[in-house]
């Protein structure tokens, strides 16, 4: 029988399930073989009750951990009364509630008695599952099948004793088998950790306590998440973004609405874009993880993360879409429709509490991969890493720049420069912040990085995954988009694009002295650029984060050998506000939409004067976030005005007769 629970032990016991989750990242640290795993980061361990709810995780990444209670829910079902000690679950298939082929997870049942009291789990990014290039992360993937290798629920081990066939069969379907079986050993290492350390614990407060504790710090989770949600006006909240393209170039359109009601929440995508023909699609476990932590980061960033704060959550998308993904679609870019899921669903509540937002981050993962053979260790090698961008300015404070954002963990922004050359046939010539990539606002989004990549072996392939190279990451409360990302080849004193669709590579071919050139995006700026302290702008030129004539564009600061030109400034930044363009809104019926784009019809002059027919610009919300839209010319609209529907109304907080600003988004100038 449980004894009653004091809060004591509660801490004590919560404590030492984190402190046990991470014991076993060190674990995992210490003893993979490649370098994505014990220089980058890329896995994440967790502790989930016999029901199958996340109890304890520590700095692990929320994309690998938060889907994690819907797959061993899954594996419980699949297997149901077949689960005996010693047995260990592989898995990776993103439509069990996974997110793409190369994180593979590993379930390990905890049993005292009959039944399980726990499962442990690690889920780590495996460097190749097989698939149509090196790393298996193609751009142009268009079905799951060129992905990789598919591992459903299986067991590897039965009792304690390895499944030998079932290991040699996937072994033999990934590149580089001896890092693959090494990183494997190294999950079963770390979930033996974990166990080591649950048997302690037993042995102490014994099955009932133990039960009762992780109940117990569930409910206090909800508890805590109810309270958080409560101070979210009841309404409905409506917010749209888009992925840059499909594998034809094309946008892909994201849409929600968010209902606050009695404590609760009900996120609904219904809207988004049909699956597509390239690897941004992405599970219903995908879309509920990006949901659960941009709330969780919005309104209670420093409670524990466990299920209990997700309770109160209810999340439906329909099937088929970018956001429910059904088979065969390829998933391998499911990091950056979660990435999308988190800008919409902060665009969509940035109206309801400004004060808690922030500037969009670089919105994607930056999926970089070079594949050749290294001609001194006589091996194929595959580098990847993921690069950090700036993340978003917001009420106290700039961005951070080129730093991990709140959606990843402890991932390192970029590899080791020196454990890059020793492991690879490759050389960092140039790793720093990239100027003016910033979004400018009363407080600025962070820099991205600029990274140069020689290849010294005689050839290889490049491979590119990402978004946001189109469609910048946008600013919030009035503030500027930051400078989208870019990927590039140069090759002599040429520079070529190595995909008709940026962001979208798949195994370019490299030869020896062509070099990568990675440029990250900005985060989004927070407020009115003209409203920053002209000293502050100074100090940014000073410090080379910004450009003196980006001070004068974007900022309305003159900047003379050096200082602040205090009189220029004041006429440049009074003549800025009456230059700004605004709109007299008029009530559409419906918001338009053609070819998956929302679509705004202005006067032919005010079509001419932002940019042509086509172009992209964005309305923005001094309240919260901005409206994308492509725009097009009629003759039947008034000069200075605009017809916006019911949606991109309640979007920006606008009614008729209300003015609306508008600006034209340019793409990133040439390097």
């Amino acid at each position: 029988m449980a004894r009653k629970i004091d809060l004591v032990t509660l801490e004590m016991i919560q404590e030492y399930l984190i402190a046990t989750v991470r014991e076993m990242r060190v674990t995992m640290i210490m003893t993979a073989h490649s370098s994505i795993i014990y220089e980058g980061h890329d896995f994440s361990c967790a502790l989930l009750d016999g029901e199958g709810q996340l109890v304890a995780q520590s700095e692990d990444s929320p994309a690998h951990v938060i889907p994690l209670p819907w797959q061993v829910r899954e594996a419980r079902e699949h297997f149901g009364a077949d689960l005996s000690p010693g047995d260990v679950i592989l898995v990776n298939d993103p439509y069990s509630s996974g997110t793409h082929m190369n994180d593979v997870a590993m379930i390990m049942p905890y049993f005292v008695g009959r039944k399980p009291i726990a499962f442990i789990v690690t889920r780590a990014h495996w460097g190749d599952i097989g698939g149509m290039t090196p790393g298996s992360i193609s751009g142009q993937a268009t079905e799951i099948f060129q992905e990789g290798l598919r591992i459903p629920f299986i067991k590897v081990y039965e009792k304690g004793k390895p499944v030998k066939s079932l290991l040699n069969l996937i072994f033999s379907n990934v590149r580089i088998p001896d890092e693959r079986e090494g990183d494997f050993h190294a999950m079963l290492a770390c979930c033996n950790t974990a166990k080591g350390r649950l048997d302690e614990l037993v042995e102490k407060f014994g099955r009932a306590q133990l039960a009762s504790v992780m109940r117990a710090l569930l409910d206090r989770a909800e508890k805590r998440m109810r309270r958080a949600i409560a101070t979210i006006p009841e309404g409905v909240y409506r917010y749209e973004d888009y992925l840059d393209s499909d594998n034809a170039g094309r946008p892909v359109l994201l849409k929600v609405k968010v209902t606050a009601k009695e404590e609760r929440l009900h996120v609904d995508y219904a809207g988004s874009s049909l699956q597509v023909q390239g690897p941004v699609n992405g599970s219903l476990a995908v879309t509920a993880m990006g949901t659960f932590v941009a709330l969780k980061a919005l309104l209670d960033p420093h409670g524990p993360i466990n299920h209990g704060a997700f309770r109160r959550i209810q999340v439906e998308a329909p099937k088929g879409t970018i956001v429910n993904v059904q088979p065969p679609g390829a998933v391998g870019g499911y990091t950056e429709i979660r990435r999308r899921v988190e800008s919409v669903m902060m665009g969509a509540l940035a109206s309801a509490v400004p004060k808690y937002v922030a500037g969009d981050i670089k919105g994607t993962s930056n999926h970089t991969y070079i594949g050749s053979r290294h001609p001194r260790r006589g091996r194929d090698t595959i580098f990847y890493e993921y690069p950090a961008g700036g993340t978003g300015g917001f009420l106290e404070h700039d961005g951070s720049d080129a730093m991990r954002a709140y959606d990843e963990g402890d991932f390192s922004s970029i590899q080791p420069v020196e454990a890059v050359e020793i492991e690879h046939a490759l050389l960092i010539e140039t790793c720093a912040l990239n100027p003016d990539t910033s979004g400018a606002g009363m407080k600025r989004g962070g820099l991205g990085l600029k990274r140069e990549i020689r290849l010294l072996a005689e050839e290889g392939r490049f491979s590119e995954l990402s978004d946001r190279n189109l469609i910048p990451p946008y600013g919030v409360c009035g503030g500027h988009a930051g400078a989208p990302n870019r990927f590039t080849v140069r090759r002599g004193n040429e520079i070529i694009a190595p995909s008709n669709v940026p962001g979208k590579v798949s195994g370019f071919p490299l030869r020896q002295g062509d070099v990568v050139v990675v440029e990250t995006a900005g985060g989004g700026g927070y407020g009115t650029a003209t409203e920053r302290d002209p000293a502050q702008v100074a100090l940014d030129v000073r410090e080379c984060y910004i450009t003196a004539g980006h001070a004068r564009a974007r900022y309305g600061v003159v900047i003379v050998k050096g200082a602040v030109d205090e009189a220029a400034t004041k006429t440049l930044r009074r003549q800025m506000t009456g230059q700004v363009r605004r709109l007299q809104v008029t009530a559409a019926d419906l918001d338009r939409f053609e070819d998956g784009r929302r679509v705004t019809v202005f006067s032919p002059a005010d079509v001419q004067a932002l940019g042509g027919d086509g172009a992209l610009v964005e309305f923005v919300n001094p309240f919260g976030a901005p409206l994308r839209s492509w725009i097009a010319a009629s003759p039947e609209v008034a000069a200075g005005a605009v017809a916006l529907g019911p949606e991109a109304r309640v979007s920006l907080g606008l009614k008729p007769g209300d003015p609306a600003e508008v600006r034209t988004l340019k793409a990133r100038a040439p390097s």
